[in-house]
Parts: structure tokens; sequence; C-alpha cells
């Protein structure tokens, strides 16, 4: 018997499907300089404009939020937490997002799935002015089982090397704001999961909590927000941004606090969502442990001088004081109270 691709679990033809399908979301992105056409070996990118450029990149991924999406079948949101986590990691360096890639594998390549996770990243990247340049979309049988899939983004942007954002001139009395996010965002499902028993079973998903005022599946598909159009008129006034996410707000933080300083946050300066307060009461989880693992309502963390306060407030709705950069003492890094 004469053995096919088709037959060890591959269908080159599905794959060819997929491609035709997502071209058009593709296309609705291109930059003007964009070169050549989407399915070319490379994505071509002529870059204008700058005099010093400093090109910044990030890779990630959604994580076990795949699971919820899978189980209420519901994929476009993914697309597009994909695309604003990976623009919301390169605007904390002051970078223009360019252009973004995606990288989706599956044990059994269904195109409409792929067309629905593609149009979410099309969504998303035209809002921020981000070409989706191309992409690779593997059928794995027996590496993923099932239904089972991933998807990755990859995103290219640029800053002027004079106006790229470090953190170097972050200072001992300088303030700390924070900008709310719209929920989980794309951390701490793996410890969600297992508190609410959410495995092969979406009925989890489906209860409705009246401190949440929708189900739990909504809640947690929320889409990642992204903050780029909002911080983009005041990036020449801020010194440092943190994008909240695994790790939380203990964890990233110093990532852009110079060694030597910390951040003291009052945690009683901002209502904590529900979704955060319920997880915890759930699960019984420490504090310490929440604020570790999920961004507590805090998606994105800005640091400027108290001189730019008037300036941040009027431009940033939302915007709240949550702290300050103090002189470090000791290992701690990050102070809560309140």
């Amino acid at each position: 018997m004469k053995e096919s691709y088709k037959d060890s679990g591959v269908d080159i033809d599905a794959a060819q499907r997929a491609v035709e399908l997502i071209k058009e979301h593709a296309h609705s992105t291109l930059r003007p300089e964009v070169l050549g056409d989407v399915g070319f070996f490379g994505g071509l990118f002529q870059l204008k404009g700058y005099r010093q450029p400093v090109l910044v990149s990030s890779s990630d991924g959604v994580g076990t939020k795949l699971k919820i999406a899978s189980l209420l079948d519901r994929y476009e949101s993914l697309g597009i937490d994909l695309v604003n986590h990976c623009v919301n990691d390169i605007l904390t360096c002051g970078a223009v997002p360019l252009f973004f890639l995606d990288y989706v594998a599956m044990g059994k390549l269904v195109p409409d799935k792929v067309v629905h996770l593609v149009k979410g990243m099309a969504q998303a990247c035209k809002e921020v002015g981000c070409a989706l340049i191309g992409g690779e979309t593997a059928e794995m049988p027996g590496v993923y089982a099932g239904s089972d899939f991933d998807v990755v983004g990859f995103i290219v942007g640029a800053v002027e090397r004079e106006q790229l954002i470090d953190g170097s001139s972050i200072e001992e009395g300088d303030i700390l704001w924070g900008l709310p996010s719209s929920g989980l965002h794309t951390n701490g499902y793996s410890l969600v999961r297992k508190i609410f028993g959410i495995e092969n079973d979406r009925s989890p998903l489906d209860m409705t909590y009246p401190e949440l005022g929708r189900s739990l599946g909504e809640e947690l598909l929320e889409p990642h927000r992204c903050y780029y159009q909002v911080l983009k008129p005041v990036l020449p006034i801020i010194k440092g941004l943190a994008h909240i996410t695994g790790g939380g707000l203990v964890d990233n933080i110093p990532r852009v606090v110079p060694k030597g300083l910390a951040a003291e946050i009052d945690k009683s300066s901002w209502a904590v969502p529900p979704i955060f307060s319920l997880i915890q009461e759930r699960g019984k989880v420490s504090e310490r442990e929440m604020y570790r693992v999920f961004n507590m309502g805090i998606g994105m963390a800005v640091i400027a001088s108290p001189a730019q306060e008037q300036a941040l407030m009027g431009q940033l709705p939302g915007l709240r004081s949550i702290g300050r950069i103090v002189r470090q003492r000791g290992e701690e890094r990050v102070i809560l109270k309140g």
C-alpha cells in the first residue's frame, strides 16, 4: 500500500487553504515600507525616517490561556492578546511597532481556527499601525495531541537612539504610576485552571459570578490591553516603563529600576479588580503569591519625575499614582505597603 503525507497526519492541502484564507487579513495591515507580498520566503521591510535607529524586538506566547479558548471555541481574542503583549514589551523601550510575525502549530490543522487567530492578530496590528508581514503554520501530529495547539508572536520595532527609554535616568523621589489592566491579560492561567477545576470540561467557565457581572469564561478571555496609543504622546517625559506580565509587580518593576533603588508601592492606591479577589479567595492564595503571579489590576507601570504629574494625568485616562522610587535597603527591590 502506498503511503502519503496525509496518511501520517499532515494535510498539505489544508495548510494551503489556511494560507489563502489568512492572506486577506495580513494584506489589510501592510505599510508602505513592506516590500513584496505575503507568502514569500522572507518578510521584507525597508526602514525609513530614522537618523540613528535602534531596532527593538520581542517574542512571546499566550500561555495556557490557549486552553480556555479551546474549551470555549473562541480564538480571535488570542490573536489580539499575542500582538498586544508583544507591542507592550517593546513599548517599554519607547519603540514604534513596525512588523509582526506569527507561528501557529497544531496537532491537526484546522484552517478556520487559524483564520480566527490571524483575524485577531490583524485587528490588533491595524490598531497600532504594525504590519503583519508573515508567519508559519505547522501541522505536527505526535507533538500536539488532538486539538492541542500553540501560537507565538515575534515583533520588531524601532526608536531613535536619543529617545530610547531604558530606566537609566530614574532616581530617588520619582513617582510610580499605574495604568489599569483589562484583567489577567496572559499570565497566571495555569493557577486559575487548577483553582477552578478547568481541564477538559467547560462547565466551570460557563458559571456566572455576581462580582464579575459575567461568566468566568468571558472574564478570562478578556483581551490583553495595549498601551501604545495612550502612552505614545507622553513617551518623551517618561523615564521608565514596566509591562506587568509573569512575575507581577514584584518581579517586573526591578527590570527597569537601576540597582540601588527600589519601588515602594501603596497597594491601597487602586481598587483591585474582582477577578483577582475571587481567585485569591477560592484558591486560598497568599497575598505575596498573588502579587508575583498576577498584575493585580495594573498592566503597565510608568515612572517619571514628580514635575511631570500634571502632564501625565492630563493625557492618560485611568492613571493612578501607586508609589515612589526610594533608596534600596536590604534585598527587596519592591516594597508593598498599605
